[in-house]
């Protein structure tokens, strides 16, 4: 669906660092309903099934998420120790161990570092209720040398909708080479249903 460079929160393609923020503990009340859809698509990319064609988005995440949720393959492998590592370490939280609270502020730097993942390997941000970041939707980074061809972030046949985001850097663009951020036959909000 996306193709050009780097898709996520990568800094670059030669396996940058990834953004990593905590959740915010303004999201309250909301910070179960986050946690439990943190942990379900964590459940999922261990179990092995990388595509997720209808998770259920709780009404917390703010924005429109690109369904199915694809996982990136070599992200995935890249990320899976770290994975298994805060599967274990989330696990008393997880299984009721340990009460869930919104100052808890190792549960809430641990998610975060969950969600940081989760981002580049979908090539998606999560974002909840009450936090001030980008909305949940897809998103492509790309940090290129010189472009002498054509370099895309996002190239999908039908539409780009919601809350998509292409950022894009280049050294240099040749002439006549081009830098395109999006390509869709529409780009814009939402379709509304046909009546």
């Amino acid at each position: 669906m996306m193709r050009g460079g780097e898709v996520g929160p990568c800094r670059n393609q030669g396996g940058g660092s990834v953004i990593e923020s905590a959740l915010s503990s303004v999201i309250g009340s909301g910070l179960p309903a986050a946690m439990t859809f943190l942990f379900q698509r964590l459940d999922h990319l261990l179990s092995s099934r990388r595509s997720d064609p209808n998770p259920q988005v709780p009404a917390v995440l703010v924005g429109r998420l690109d369904l199915p949720l694809e996982a990136d393959t070599e992200r995935w492998e890249r990320h899976r120790p770290t994975l298994e590592v805060l599967s274990d370490a989330l696990s008393d939280y997880r299984d009721g161990r340990m009460p869930v609270e919104s100052g808890d502020e190792r549960l809430l730097r641990m998610l975060g570092r969950l969600r940081g993942v989760l981002e580049d390997v979908y090539g998606q941000h999560l974002t909840f209720e009450g936090e001030d970041r980008p909305l949940s939707g897809p998103f492509v980074r790309q940090d290129l040398g010189r472009v002498a061809g054509e370099a895309v972030g996002m190239d999908v046949a039908e539409e780009i909708s919601g809350s998509a985001a292409v950022t894009q850097r280049a050294t240099h663009v040749d002439s006549g080479a081009k830098l395109i951020g999006m390509r869709a036959r529409r780009i814009g909000p939402p379709t509304p249903p046909a009546l």
